[in-house]
């Protein structure tokens, strides 16, 4: 009996940290101890792993058995030791060869009958494995696809103990049961493949074509598409504020591989990883309900600390349906994450910062009572009432919305004749992707992709338009209609006008288009 170590992965947040994991069998009283600032799950991993080394029918060491997890001073939490702390006991006590377990990577949580079952994080903790120099992986079977999705890396998987310990002991190669091109089909499919008709799972995805009778507000939602910008919409119910909100995400591009990776590793470390999808190529769409605490928007927890609503929203669209009616501690926690794109959550055990650069959508009713009004049948909320319904959204976050639209209820008139004009989520998505190649194009040697991401000093130095295209925002902001931070995100609009349009800047006409969809009026 001897010392044995082997390799894991401490998650905190979507960021993997490489963990020693040591097994010593010797003398003394009979017992296990296992040490390293562990939490409640980890420490219950020693009845985990002895049910489990048993059930595989292989004996208890009747020893003094020590387990350190390296290094001591990094919290780790979870059940994604288990299989760690077996392999390198069973390698201590000599069941397994010592040489054979000290390189590759172990993730797993083990059953009381020795079966693998899968985990959440695997993606990123793959990914931090690779990066500390792992070329050997072994993950529970139903993790293997996520898993795959690394590349340079021998993605083993396994379905119980005893058959991972029965490859271990085995000095034949040619069965092993190696996965390394497993889900590579998804990860290298061209991005003109991804329909927004229907999904690979055969769901249907809502078409901007079923949205009638607003033709400026799916202007504006093609607008904030093309430049990943946030977007207000005020109106009664009924007109088609949640319908355009659901049909943003079929507008945008698919997600390049760096970005589906990134986007994939948060979900899988909130467990919202579908299984038949191990690779998410859209870009996600999230709606939390009013009453979400700002810890389920903002990410934390008691205890582990999960990505909230806006970082499950990364690299797509955040859908707040009757803004006003969030508690304002969740609405003005978004003004940090909206201007950084990112968020760091901070606790005792320390601080975690995850992703979180995302479009929000914000859709409001014009009063509390939300009712149709009409002028045989007003609405009975007094203009004071109206007023401190829709002060509950900040002027601080009203002011990085970028585009502001009013919807108005449409006569039956109005929406046979616009149907003639409605185009197909397709159609506008090829005209979106045209605007976001010319931006990145432009932005070629900058770290940014599109409009939305310029700073405000590139705004005002390389990306300044026309002294005559600047005269209506210079105008407004001597006038008090527009704040500095106003201009800079209307700037942006301006250019993502002049990207839908083909042209190499902004112009008078885009300037004034882009200051009317700021304010909310029509220029």
């Amino acid at each position: 009996m001897t010392v044995a170590r082997t390799r894991c992965v401490a998650l905190l947040g979507v960021t993997g940290h490489p963990v020693d994991v040591e097994a010593d069998v010797g003398s003394g009283m009979a017992g296990t101890h296992l040490i390293g600032m562990l939490d409640t799950a980890l420490s219950e991993a020693r009845d985990r792993v002895r049910s489990a080394v048993v059930n595989s029918r292989h004996a208890w060491p009747d020893a003094r058995i020590t387990i350190s997890l390296f290094p001591a001073s990094l919290p780790k939490r979870g059940s994604m030791f288990d299989l760690a702390i077996a392999v390198a006991l069973l390698a201590a006590a000599g069941f397994v060869p010592v040489a054979k377990v000290a390189k590759p990577f172990f993730l797993g949580e083990l059953g009381l009958d020795g079966s693998l079952r899968p985990l959440r994080g695997v993606l990123p903790a793959v990914l931090a494995a690779v990066a500390a120099g792992a070329r050997t992986v072994v993950v529970p079977a139903r993790n293997a696809a996520e898993a795959a999705l690394v590349p340079d890396v021998t993605v083993i998987p396994a379905s119980t103990l005893g058959e991972l310990v029965g490859w271990l002991r085995s000095d034949d190669q040619v069965n092993v049961p190696v996965i390394e091109d497993l889900g590579q089909d998804r990860v290298a499919e061209p991005a003109g493949t991804w329909s927004p008709s229907s999904t690979g799972s055969g769901e249907v995805v809502p078409d901007l074509g079923d949205v009638a009778g607003q033709p400026f507000a799916r202007r504006a939602l093609e607008v904030c598409a093309a430049g990943g910008h946030n977007l207000w919409m005020l109106g009664p119910p009924g007109t088609g504020k949640t319908m355009l909100a659901e049909r943003l995400p079929t507008l945008l591009p698919p997600l390049a591989r760096e970005q589906a990776l990134e986007v994939t590793a948060i979900h899988s470390v909130a467990g919202t990883l579908p299984e038949d999808r191990p690779l998410l190529t859209c870009p996600p769409f999230v709606a939390p309900h009013h009453t979400a605490t700002v810890a389920a928007v903002i990410g934390g927890g008691s205890g582990a600390i999960r990505p909230g609503a806006v970082s499950l929203a990364h690299r797509g669209v955040l859908f707040l349906d009757e803004a006003p009616e969030y508690p304002a501690t969740v609405l003005d926690s978004l003004r940090q994450p909206l201007e950084s794109g990112t968020v760091t959550v901070s606790r005792a055990m320390g601080a975690v910062t995850f992703p979180a650069r995302f479009m929000l959508v914000l859709a409001a009713n014009q009063c509390p009572c939300a009712r149709p009004s009409s002028p045989e049948d007003p609405c009975r909320c007094t203009p004071t009432t109206r007023r401190r319904y829709l002060a509950r959204l900040s002027g601080p976050l009203l002011d990085r919305v970028d585009v502001k639209v009013t919807l108005y209820r449409s006569t039956r008139r109005e929406l046979l004749a616009d149907r003639r004009f409605i185009e197909s989520s397709r159609v506008v998505a090829e005209r979106v992707l045209a605007a976001r190649e010319r931006a990145a194009k432009r932005f070629a040697s900058t770290p940014w992709r599109c409009n939305a991401e310029v700073p405000a000093q590139a705004l005002h130095t390389d990306y300044l338009p026309a002294p005559k295209a600047m005269l209506p925002l210079l105008s407004c902001l001597d006038s008090g209609e527009l704040s500095a931070r106003g201009l800079d995100r209307t700037l942006r609009v301006a250019w993502t006008l002049a990207d839908l349009t083909g042209k190499d800047a902004p112009e008078v006409t885009e300037t004034n288009a882009a200051l009317g969809l700021w304010l909310g009026e029509e220029r």
